[in-house]
């Protein structure tokens, strides 16, 4: 009996000590996040699913399901078929979304992402690179390197990512021919010079027939690198998160009961540990960690990827969005940016265009101030322009309406990207990687003066407005408004009209009428007015102002009741049958481009304070009406 059980405790701790030392073994393979990117139909998802298959990684039933639903009269396995799951991507051959795979081998731990070639699907490709450390961008060998391939190598670039693999797949097609691959890999690394890659390697393969993707392939024995698999099991990618300044964004107050107060975020990189000081941004203040709370109990000390509530030995208050760090470790602070745009939207990008941006948990609002370039990705040549188009990268400056607290994105992805969303629609339009922060107003301070608008608009006996007058060009709009300052200039109010024929021939002389420089034009001119309604004056702002995010823009600058919205509502027929300038007919006949109404679209206010229909009324019916609104509302 005694050496039966002494036999039997041998066996379990034997079993016991197997079992740690493959936990161990497990938890020391490492993990590499990578993701296949490359023009449409370079074969991407066959690519995986080849991996996933030869790796041994696929349950018989997906395979039958892959052979069942693959191409009609083959036997063959359709890989692509294990990676796209969507209805629609199985019925057009193509991946639209992300879709993501785990597998792993005895030398590594993987995480794939397979994202989409077609050009309108590259913020999906984006949202995929973003999570990534290496990319394996393929290469039709028939095709060589595609405008779509040169574009998601910037893209690539652009989100941190140093390493890449070039897969020149379909060899098969071209009979496996080595000139060939050689005129890819010299195309290839002659457009990549200038974009800072530390390590590209070339693999030839045929993902399709399995060549070079885990096994050597004996149809190509003039290369002697590794296979894909070989290299993706050795390639040594590290951002070294702990080597980096702590940091943690408090994305939750937790507050379970009265007698606890904690901050929950995850750690983005570094590591804090129990009794460390740190400083709580933007606010600037110090305080201890008192505790490290997590689900599972306490801890003494926490680093990058550890998802806690940090509990403070102090009283302090922090809000979500707040960025702590440890001293002499500060983020930057500031409300002027440089950045790298990747616009998402068929909509343009348009400078001085309010948008809504989200920096980890901080919420703003912002501008593109000035479009520095655009990136042709073909040859990766600096190129003016005034806007953004779908797909395409700039470089530029925003302006926000508070100051973000980040890191540049090449310190910290985490801390330094950014979204930008179109506050109308909510879609998201772009996504950014901060460059620096603008030091340009750092020593201006606004100037405190004894008078202020209060004062000024008592002395006139009247409250400061502004009246904005939108409509489509021969609706009224210069007309009513001049009719309205002659009615209250003769009741002894203190006015001033801002007409957009007029202040381009000042203040806005060097605009055009493209879509960016109207809202420059609309822009320059909310700003005018908010400094006449600071000086106590009624104001008529006659524009046009075709888009409603620029005038919620204007309202934007004003005090609660100060701007009112005034749509002079004609119907289009109604203007062209005015035409008192003429401009509709030379719309129609082309000698004039983006005219409103025409090429160019009104924007009809929502919900306008007032709408003045004037098909059948007079310019002096609706002035007094006007007259009697502003009496209601207690303005004259």
């Amino acid at each position: 009996m005694t050496q039966l059980k002494v036999v039997g405790d041998e066996s379990d701790s034997d079993a016991e000590a197997r079992l740690l030392s493959r936990l161990a073994a497990e938890e020391g393979r490492g993990l590499l996040r990578f993701l296949t990117c490359g023009s449409v139909d370079d074969g991407k998802s066959t690519l995986i699913g080849r991996l996933l298959v030869d790796a041994q990684q696929v349950y018989d039933d997906q395979l039958k399901g892959a052979r069942r639903d693959g191409r009609a009269g083959s036997e063959d396995i359709d890989f692509s078929l294990l990676v796209d799951g969507l209805q629609a991507e199985r019925e057009q051959g193509i991946t639209i979304d992300v879709a993501y795979r785990y597998f792993s081998t005895p030398r590594r731990k993987f995480i794939v992402a397979d994202t989409p070639g077609h050009v309108q699907y590259t913020r999906n490709m984006a949202t995929g690179a973003s999570t990534c450390d290496f990319a394996v961008l393929l290469v039709d060998a028939r095709n060589g390197v595609l405008s779509q391939t040169r574009r998601h190598a910037c893209i690539v670039s652009l989100l941190g990512i140093k390493k890449i693999a070039v897969a020149v797949n379909k060899m098969d097609l071209i009979g496996y021919d080595e000139e060939r691959f050689d005129e890819i890999a010299d195309d290839f690394n002659n457009f990549v010079a200038p974009l800072g890659f530390e390590d590209v390697a070339f693999i030839p393969l045929s993902a399709l027939k399995g060549d070079n993707v885990i096994n050597p392939s004996a149809h190509m024995q003039w290369y002697h690198g590794p296979t894909l698999m070989g290299h993706l099991e050795t390639v040594k990618v590290d951002r070294a998160p702990k080597a980096q300044p702590f940091r943690f964004t408090v994305q939750w107050i937790n507050r379970p009961h009265l007698d606890f107060r904690g901050y929950s975020g995850t750690v983005s990189s570094g590591a804090i540990s129990v009794g460390d000081e740190v400083v709580i941004h933007p606010s600037g203040k110090s305080v201890h960690v008192g505790r490290i709370v997590t689900q599972d109990g306490d801890l003494e000390h926490a680093e990058a990827g550890d998802a806690v509530t940090l509990v403070f030995a102090e009283e302090v208050d922090a809000s979500r969005g707040d960025i702590i760090a440890k001293p002499d470790e500060d983020p930057s602070n500031a409300d002027q940016i440089a950045a790298k745009l990747i616009w998402f939207d068929e909509e343009p990008m348009l400078p001085g265009r309010s948008y809504a941006i989200k920096c980890g948990a901080q919420e703003t609002t912002a501008t593109v101030s000035t479009l520095k370039h655009k990136l042709n990705v073909d040859n990766l040549d600096h190129v003016a322009g005034k806007t953004l188009d779908l797909n395409e990268v700039g470089a530029c400056n925003l302006s926000t309406s508070r100051p973000l607290t980040f890191d540049s994105y090449s310190q910290s992805p985490e801390t330094g990207s950014f979204l930008l969303i179109d506050r109308l629609s909510n879609l998201t339009v772009a996504a950014g990687m901060i460059e620096f922060g603008l030091r340009r107003a750092t020593n201006l301070k606004w100037q405190e003066l004894a008078i202020d608008k209060v004062a000024r608009s008592s002395l006139k006996g009247q409250k400061p407005c502004v009246l904005w007058f939108t409509g489509l060009s021969g609706s009224g709009k210069s007309t009513i408004a001049n009719m309205m300052e002659k009615r209250l200039h003769a009741m002894g109010r203190h006015t001033y009209v801002l007409d957009g024929d007029n202040v381009r021939h000042g203040l806005n002389k060097d605009l055009g009428f493209s879509d960016a420089d109207r809202v420059e034009n609309i822009r320059r001119v909310a700003e005018s007015a908010r400094l006449f309604a600071d000086a106590g004056l009624i104001v008529m702002v006659s524009f046009i102002s075709p888009f409603r995010s620029e005038r919620r823009m204007a309202r934007e600058l004003f005090d609660e009741g100060e701007f009112l919205e005034v749509f002079v509502d004609t119907p289009l027929e109604l203007c062209e049958k005015r035409d008192p300038k003429g401009l509709y007919k030379k719309a129609r006949a082309g000698q004039i481009t983006n005219f409103t109404g025409i090429d160019s679209d009104y924007e009809k206010p929502e919900s306008p304070e007032f709408d003045l229909p004037t098909a059948n009324s007079t310019p002096e019916e609706l002035s007094e009406r006007l007259l009697t609104e502003l009496r209601r509302r207690g303005i004259i």
